[in-house]
């Protein structure tokens, strides 16, 4: 694999250095907690009738040392994950996961030396061993130490989790979440290290591990908790920019250092939903184009640069929400979405990830949901892999902020999803997308709709032709009945079907926004300038002030895609040495050519698209809420009839 030019490539000679660093570690260190507290373990494991309490051998791990230097009341994590279980000698697995440690621990040390030698704090160090140290320059100096430690940590629990992610293939479904991560030290990276593989150790010894599923699952939610910590605390921190905006490569491990961005090893999900063809999706014109445009935006996703053309020229649907009755085909969208998404993937290499974040993920025990949701984002939007993340039934899963009936649960699921689609970290790679689908759009919380970059509307087929269309289908083959005066999918023809479904959207749909419209047609005449335009936004903010800037924000990128109002050729798709092993200049400059001109057309359709779908929406939710309150009238008045007749003598 070729390395781009802005990848600074850490030297292996450099890393096999500090092996024996690595090595004392995790053979033993003393350490006294200051933040967290020692763990007890939860259950006294007892060993097998016959067996030591040690083991009689020793590990053959390659690299590691035999003989330990640590104390009985040492830290001794190479020892506590060999006795992870009832066996004498040392599982391949626990063998593989020492060296992970060991290699992860390596590279943490040589990029902090790195970082060190490039802020200057290399030489502070020195002046202070010197004793010759300004004290002037001891806040700097302490500044520099505690964002060296930030790197150490995040760098070794980034690798960490990478390696052992290869290793959880081995075992399935792996099992243990660790509790919080709390001894995160910064007054040096050594102290910091010390201070995380303390708590590790403590993780493992409190949770009584007795298999290799259970001690991966204790370690990779360790490591997820460590990075996320680590990521919070440098935020904002001038002297951590360099390295957040940096790039670094383990050619030997093909780990990638991404500033404080996990680096998961890109796997793909094993799909067993049964898979739809275009031609089977009858109906929803715009939503079966637009989500297959989106499949092959996808596939345009550099590895290299982790950075798709679409996302930086303007066009790419991160989030959408799928909206329509029961039974209109969302489902069957999805399973064609994700299929066209797994064939361009196979076909060119290409690590897929899908996953659906359902109702198990809501959790009675406080913040549990909230790390579901974490990790559901987490596994999608992996920059080494194409991913397609989807939530069916979403006004089921997240709550409503300010409805009483809502758990605690669902409103975790709710913070989790605004964060990580709209927040003040959410980075747009271009390479996953997330789709957000429901039967009743007006019970999802209002803010977490509106990030909804784009709107498919779901609504089945609509015309004679349509339902001719899917009893056809549906019927199968095993039939001799004539179809009659009816050419078969004609109306299913793509590019015809959403040019007239476009169309329709000249004049707003819902009587609301009609009213809006043509009383601004009436004032100002016909919406052809830009200052025209924005008068006829501010008339539907001032008949829904939910129609807010965010609005504006999904409605112009909707336009941009409509600039891109075009498929990528399916030949590309076919032949990836004709598009996708391109390189990313190459790449954009083929996507810029495809391009077309924004018209006001475009705007118009696309304001009124959107907002029909908030007044819609709008709509909805208030005849629901004025239905709530009828109710609860209703059973008052019963409730009083009731109370005077049991109070009467």
């Amino acid at each position: 694999m070729t390395i781009s030019n802005d990848l600074m490539e850490l030297k292996e000679d450099k890393i096999r250095e500090k092996y024996q660093f690595a090595e004392s570690m995790l053979e033993g260190f003393d350490h006294t907690p200051r933040i967290a507290a020692k763990r007890e373990p939860d259950v006294v494991r007892e060993r097998s009738s016959g067996l030591g309490t040690r083991r009689r051998f020793r590990s053959t791990t390659p690299g590691l040392v035999t003989r330990s230097t640590a104390r009985p009341e040492g830290v001794q994590l190479s020892s506590r994950i060999l006795e992870a279980d009832d066996d004498a000698l040392t599982t391949p697995l626990q063998a593989s996961i020492l060296r992970a440690l060991r290699r992860a621990l390596s590279v943490a040390q040589v990029t902090s030396d790195q970082f060190a030698e490039q802020s200057g704090l290399s030489d502070l160090k020195r002046s202070n061993l010197a004793g010759t140290l300004d004290a002037s320059q001891k806040d700097k100096f302490q500044q520099l130490l505690s964002a060296s430690a930030l790197i150490s940590l995040h760098v070794f629990a980034n690798m960490t989790d990478f390696l052992i992610s290869g290793l959880a293939a081995e075992t399935g479904d792996i099992e243990g979440q660790c509790g919080e991560v709390e001894e995160i030290l910064l007054d040096n990276d050594q102290l910091a290290l010390h201070g995380a593989l303390w708590e590790l150790d403590q993780e493992i010894s409190a949770a009584s591990v007795h298999s290799d599923a259970q001690l991966i699952g204790i370690i990779t939610s360790f490591c997820e908790q460590l990075m996320e910590k680590v990521t919070l605390r440098a935020e904002g921190s001038v002297l951590l920019q360099p390295f957040a905006q940096a790039r670094f490569r383990v050619e030997v491990d093909d780990f990638e250092i991404t500033g404080f961005t996990p680096a998961a090893r890109a796997r793909s999900t094993s799909l067993t939903m049964a898979f739809k063809k275009p031609e089977e999706v009858v109906g929803n014109h715009i939503a079966k184009y637009q989500a297959m445009k989106l499949a092959k935006m996808l596939m345009a996703y550099d590895f290299e640069r982790k950075l798709n053309p679409f996302a930086e020229l303007g066009g790419f649907i991160f989030t959408f929400m799928g909206d329509g009755k029961p039974g209109t085909g969302k489902t069957t969208l999805i399973q064609m979405m994700a299929g066209l998404i797994n064939d361009y993937c196979s076909n060119a290499g290409y690590a897929f990830r899908y996953q659906n974040l359902s109702t198990d993920s809501i959790d009675s025990y406080q913040g549990k949901s909230a790390q579901n949701a974490k990790a559901f984002i987490k596994n999608v939007t992996d920059p080494n892999v194409i991913g397609f993340g989807t939530i069916d039934d979403i006004d089921q899963l997240a709550g409503k902020r300010g409805d009483r009936q809502s758990s605690a649960g669902q409103l975790e699921i709710t913070a989790v999803l605004m964060e990580s689609f709209a927040g003040a970290n959410t980075v747009v790679r271009g390479n996953c997308t997330f789709g957000m689908f429901s039967n009743y759009p007006e019970n999802v919380d209002d803010a977490l709709r509106q990030r909804a970059g784009a709107r498919f509307l779901v609504d089945g087929p609509q015309t004679r032709e349509d339902y001719i269309d899917i009893l056809h289908l549906l019927m199968g083959k095993n039939h001799s009945i004539p179809v009659g005066d009816h050419d078969l999918f004609e109306a299913q023809v793509i590019k015809k079907a959403v040019a007239a479904s476009y169309e329709s959207h000249s004049r707003p749909q819902e009587d609301a926004l009609m009213r809006v419209f043509d009383r601004i047609n009436g004032e100002i005449g016909s919406l052809d300038t830009i200052a025209k335009l924005g008068a006829y936004l501010k008339a539907i903010q001032e008949a829904d002030e939910r129609f807010t800037g965010r609005a504006i924000k999904n409605i112009t990128d909707a336009i941009k895609v409509r600039a891109m109002d075009f498929e990528l050729p399916d030949e590309w798709m076919e032949n990836p040495d004709l598009f996708l092993f391109k390189d990313y200049e190459t790449k954009k400059s083929m996507i810029a050519d495809l391009a077309q001109p924004i018209t006001i057309d475009m705007v118009i359709q696309e304001i009124n698209r959107y907002a029909d779908s908030e007044f819609r929406y709008a709509d909805k939710s208030d005849e629901v809420a004025i239905e709530n309150a009828v109710r609860e009238m209703q059973r008052m008045e019963e409730a009083k009839r009731r109370f005077m007749e049991a109070s009467r003598p």
